[in-house]
């Protein structure tokens, strides 16, 4: 009997534990994380300028800008004028011109890209590769900007040189969406037209760079649907010139399909946009 009484007592111990254990991991795996309190929909206007000197104060809801060359005051500027301000930066590619580019190791570095010198794909399986885009999330984060617009991450459907896949672009993306709620950033899906369906829950808005030039903007309706705003960017010089109404046309079928298009240089540098808004 008394040995009976012992184990009892050890049995009840030993349940007290592992309720404890498994309490306390619950609590630690449910700490919401820090959402943004922001809500974009289909009819958010937009604008993009990742380069020169911010002039004429455009009508539009949310600003894209260079998450590097944007400086803190500006973005502290445009926001107190009512703007929802995304800061840009490649999280596929290492570019030779960015003040942490040197944190990027040889073996984390593929081919180089053909259209644009001093840049190359990355291994984005690379934990180190992670850490340093988790770094930029964060500067993103302290200089008070309200989402990112991660680019070139679509890398596994280019010649990279580092063997990437569907797989693990698919990875990677979800992990940057983690990291950027984690951190009450919103975050865009750039361009990566043939991934939407399995990734339109991790994002809260698309950006493309022309969509109805490559007929690519009806993927975006699962978007859409969901009132996630699409922001396309188109540079032909027919529609910047308007050749034979083209612009108006695009504008028309982009407002039937909840698209908010703007018209653009490929420089970025806000010399010319013009929004079908």
């Amino acid at each position: 009997m008394k040995k009976l009484s012992i184990f009892i007592i050890l049995l009840s111990v030993s349940l007290v534990c592992i309720y404890i254990v498994f309490v306390s991991k619950n609590n630690v795996e449910q700490i919401p994380e820090e959402k943004s309190k922001i809500q974009l929909s289909v009819k958010t206007s937009w604008q993009i300028q990742l380069q020169g000197i911010f002039g004429k104060d455009r009508d539009s809801n949310l600003y894209i800008v260079d998450l590097f060359d944007v400086s803190t005051t500006t973005v502290h500027s445009l926001k107190s004028r009512g703007k929802v301000v995304i800061c840009y930066f490649s999280a596929g590619t290492g570019e030779d011109w960015r003040t942490d580019y040197w944190k990027f190791k040889e073996k984390d570095m593929g081919k180089k890209l053909t259209d644009w010198p001093g840049e190359r794909w990355l291994d984005t399986k690379s934990l180190h590769v992670r850490e340093i885009m988790v770094s930029r999330l964060d500067i993103a984060k302290d200089k008070g900007c309200d989402g990112v617009d991660p680019d070139n991450i679509d890398a596994y459907s280019n010649d990279n040189g580092i063997l990437l896949t569907a797989d693990t672009q698919i990875k990677y993306n979800i992990f940057l969406s983690e990291e950027a709620h984690k951190r009450g950033l919103l975050i865009g899906l750039k361009n990566d037209v043939s991934q939407i369906k399995y990734l339109v829950s991790y994002f809260d808005f698309a950006t493309n760079e022309q969509c109805f030039k490559f007929s690519e903007c009806e993927g975006y309706s699962i978007f859409t649907s969901h009132n996630k705003p699409v922001f396309d960017i188109e540079y032909d010089t027919v529609y910047s010139n308007n050749i034979h109404g083209r612009r108006d046309d695009l504008c028309r079928l982009a407002d039937t399909m909840n698209i908010r298009t703007i018209i653009s240089s490929k420089e970025l540098d806000g010399r010319f946009i013009y929004s079908c808004d």
